[in-house]
């Protein structure tokens, strides 16, 4: 039985069933709905609930996979919990913690246990990407942004949105591989360290041939930050990048990630009431919905 304190959305994600305990084999969406180490416009700590809220009222059915949610086995387990406190850094230890608490004991690579988990500003990846870093020693690690994340702390925040994938190096062994693309804003430092160590690709076909090269059974996790997507197609975002990617090159790679052996996405910076439209939270909600079909394909 599932023992750490999840708060419950306002509805569920759309065709997901609730969840007392972990099974093995399943997919299990997780919210953790925090924004306190943004720099810029805050506001994605409503995210997780935004995309559940709209995931009402897309259709269910993918014609991108010919598949259907509504015929696919998942979960909501709610939202973490910040806890009690006031102070930002507290509130993240809190819902991490309970994040490793959660998912870290029951194993998750051999019971094939897979989690999407919705955030929230891109800090709150921590959680999850460590976790299957330490059960997957061979995971390909991609990062679709508009930013590098590989700054050792921001504005006073070792684990700030701006160091993510930084702080996943942290845990890094000698068989992980980090592939990075979207990016089109970062430091002269960061930039150097991507070409050094060839984790950046500038080039939509040549990264989508890659991914499309790795071998079937090996374990690929996505975390995905939405400012990935142009800012004209995707406002909903606290700190949006011109230049990026729209929803039918991301189509090109779910087919992809649909073959393969993908075991774990997050999805963040989601700040629904930036953009007073809705539209980012429907494309978000449609980007989710692409996600639980990879992530629950028949084998």
């Amino acid at each position: 039985m599932i023992s750490i304190p999840l708060q419950a959305p306002s509805i569920p994600f759309h065709k997901a069933k609730p969840a007392n305990n972990l099974a093995a084999g399943q997919l299990y969406l997780i919210g953790f709905g925090f924004d306190g180490t943004a720099c810029f416009r805050k506001g994605t700590r409503m995210g997780p609930d935004a995309l559940r809220d709209v995931s009402d009222d897309i259709e269910s059915y993918s014609p991108y996979l010919d598949q259907d949610i509504a015929q696919r086995d998942f979960f909501d387990l709610g939202n973490l919990s910040l806890g009690e406190s006031s102070d930002a850094e507290q509130q993240w230890q809190n819902a991490t913690t309970d994040f490793e608490s959660l998912f870290a004991p029951a194993n998750i690579a051999d019971q094939q246990i897979k989690v999407l988990t919705l955030g929230g500003e891109h800090s709150i990846s921590y959680a999850p990407i460590k976790t299957y870093l330490h059960q997957y020693p061979d995971l390909v690690l991609i990062h679709l942004d508009a930013h590098a994340d590989l700054r050792d702390g921001y504005l006073g925040y070792h684990y700030s949105h701006a160091s993510i994938i930084r702080r996943a190096l942290d845990h890094f062994g000698p068989d992980h591989q980090l592939i990075q693309y979207g990016i089109r804003s970062g430091t002269k430092e960061e930039y150097e360290w991507m070409r050094s160590n060839r984790t950046i690709r500038t080039c939509r076909n040549s990264f989508i041939d890659e991914i499309d090269a790795i071998p079937a059974d090996r374990p690929i996790y996505l975390t995905l930050d939405l400012d990935y997507f142009d800012p004209g197609i995707f406002p909903g975002t606290g700190t949006p990048e011109p230049g990026g990617e729209d929803f039918h090159s991301f189509i090109k790679l779910v087919k992809i990630l649909a073959q393969k052996n993908f075991v774990g996405a997050d999805v963040v910076e989601l700040s629904p009431e930036i953009d007073s439209s809705g539209n980012s939270s429907v494309f978000a909600a449609k980007v989710v919905r692409e996600l639980i079909l990879c992530l629950t394909r028949a084998c």
